[in-house]
């Protein structure tokens, strides 16, 4: 009897023993950022031994044990770029990985800028050249990973341990349904480098920054937490004009009201579940939704990227970021034109274009400018591949050696020269150019704070600024609209970003939600 109980007990612990879970992230087909350490993670039995080892030349073995509450990781030490490998994972369980590459994984997110696939948006519209896109894509080496949208799933409270999404060979039957911009990159430096490249893309459209951002950096600083109130209470003021909307579910309440607004919530449920994952760095399109907060986007921005680098724990990592392209609405049976105002006009586009050209200053940022691809009448642009490219620009030149113009002219100083202004700019590669002829988009003013559209010359590398009617010129801007007047290019054909030489108020002064 003793020796039965023995071994029925011995049968009962067997079938009670959990297996290693792994998050999604960590799969088949994956590619590992080359020649680094990078993170292994799962879940397993409190205090049961896991094991790791790849099969590449010169792979050893890592090890650890469990926690109280069965969480596990090992760093393994990545080759040089190539594959295919196996991985092998094993504890209680095996699980062996196929089809492991080594190259370079680069993260994409945003809203549906970024979001936007290949396909596009419509029925048979495809962005504009995707159609011959899909049609090449025949690049096994570049993987791709989509992390599925949660939004209809639980209240992503709390950071979650995996996400729904796996990763895909690269081939014309994949990449359609993948972000343009976030492909385009990847193929870019997968040409340049012909090494393998993994694209993890995390997006969804319509969305506030401060969803993305983990939810202690927001609540835990007076001025962000002021968001979380603002959604509560332009919520509850709509439910109360519409009541019969209160106990309907959460997807049928109008998309900026929805829980995964909430901030922090698609943090937890779509950025949460892939870090630790290495990745070399990562690339932003977003910023829309938050029109008319730009004052507020100028922190709110960095301190994104800021805490991002620190849950990666990987040091200031590459993130290069899309700033909004000229966009106006317009009613769909209107005719699109466009008459010079007679005064330059503001719009909260200008400012947060301001805050993310700012945001250049936090440490190893880029920025594609775009106020040249948008289109009237379309927030969703359909030339994306040009956005790729610009993005990949910064990318090719920073991380991987190419000699290549990267930036169009970024603002970089001014001096008062009698009644006019002289702007000297940064990547002015192979000089400025007008295209089209006359400079256009610059404005001018005095200490009064009142813009007028000036007179711009190129001169060499600067360019000089003057209205006949002002004497004592004091402030410049320039492409400070929502679809702004611009011709000012550097000789690699990339457009200068909008800048303003002032520190006056903004009209997003003050602004929380």
């Amino acid at each position: 009897m003793k020796y039965f109980l023995t071994a029925l007990l011995s049968l009962f612990c067997i079938t009670a023993t959990a297996e290693i879970t792994l998050p999604s992230i960590i799969g088949d087909n994956m590619v590992l950022q080359q020649k680094t350490n990078v993170a292994i993670w799962g879940k397993a039995d409190p205090g049961e031994k896991i094991s790791v080892e790849g099969s590449w030349k010169g792979s050893q073995a890592a090890s650890t044990v469990a926690d109280k509450d069965g969480n596990w990781m090992v760093k393994i030490k990545t080759p040089p770029a190539g594959g295919a490998f196996k991985m092998t994972i094993w504890g209680n369980n095996t699980i062996e990985l196929k089809n492991v590459m080594s190259g370079e994984v680069w993260f994409s997110g945003g809203q549906s800028n970024m979001d936007m696939p290949l396909l596009g948006y419509g029925k048979d519209q495809p962005v504009a050249g995707g159609t011959e896109e899909i049609a090449a894509a025949n690049y096994p080496n570049i993987r791709l990973f989509n992390v599925l949208d949660p939004a209809l799933g639980p209240n992503l409270k709390e950071p979650q341990f995996t996400c729904t999404g796996e990763w895909q060979q690269c081939s014309p039957e994949t990449v359609g349904m993948f972000s343009a911009v976030a492909y385009v990159f990847g193929k870019e430096i997968h040409k340049y480098t012909n090494v393998p490249v993994g694209l993890i893309h995390s997006c969804i459209g319509g969305t506030y920054l401060e969803t993305w951002m983990k939810p202690e950096v927001v609540e835990n600083d007076p001025e962000f937490k002021k968001i979380i109130s603002g959604f509560d209470e332009q919520k509850n003021n709509w439910l109360e004009k519409n009541p019969e909307f209160k106990d309907k579910p959460n997807a049928e309440l109008p998309f900026q009201f929805q829980d995964f607004e909430r901030t922090g919530r698609l943090y937890n449920g779509m950025i949460a579940p892939l870090i630790p994952f290495t990745i070399k760095g990562a690339i932003w399109y977003q910023g829309e939704s938050n029109d008319g907060r730009g004052h507020q986007y100028q922190r709110l921005f960095p301190a994104m990227i800021t805490s991002w680098r620190e849950e990666w724990n990987q040091g200031d990592f590459p993130f290069y970021f899309v700033q909004l392209a000229n966009f106006i609405e317009q009613k769909p049976t209107e005719e699109v034109k466009y008459e010079k105002p007679a005064a330059p006009k503001h719009h909260g586009w200008a400012e947060l274009r301001n805050a993310q050209l700012m945001t250049l200053s936090v440490t190893n940022t880029g920025m594609a400018v775009t106020i040249d691809i948008g289109e009237s009448n379309n927030i969703h642009p359909e030339n994306k591949i040009d956005v790729g490219k610009r993005l990949s620009l910064w990318a090719l030149a920073k991380e991987y050696g190419k000699k290549v113009p990267y930036s169009g002219p970024l603002y970089k100083s001014m001096v008062v020269e009698g009644n006019k202004i002289r702007i000297s700019f940064n990547h002015v590669d192979g000089g400025l150019i007008a295209k089209g002829g006359k400079l256009e988009g610059f404005a001018i003013a005095a200490e009064d704070e009142k813009f007028a559209w000036a007179d711009a010359v190129i001169d060499g590398n600067t360019v000089v600024v003057s209205n006949a009617g002002i004497k004592e010129p004091f402030a410049v801007r320039y492409a400070w609209e929502v679809y702004p007047l611009y011709n000012l290019y550097n000789g690699a054909g990339l457009p200068a970003s909008p800048f303003r030489t002032d520190d006056w108020k903004l009209t997003s002064e003050g602004k929380s939600f």
